[in-house]
């Protein structure tokens, strides 16, 4: 569940636009995205893979 947890949150930053890398973020920062991610698989559940494709693609755009 964590690595899902983390990969949700790593997306979830890109597709936001974010000015700096993952790994570059403060700690602090990287911590509000993996709440919103938890909040996401929880609220998801076995949809989780959806909400991945899309986040994927909003990323995309965005670029």
């Amino acid at each position: 569940m964590n690595g899902t947890i983390e990969l949700v949150a790593q997306v979830i930053h890109d597709a936001e636009q974010a000015a700096c890398l993952w790994d570059d973020e403060p700690a602090i920062r990287r911590e509000r995205f993996r709440e919103y991610a938890r909040n996401a698989v929880n609220l998801l559940d076995d949809d989780i893979g959806v909400l991945l494709l899309a986040l994927k693609e909003a990323g995309a755009e965005a670029r």
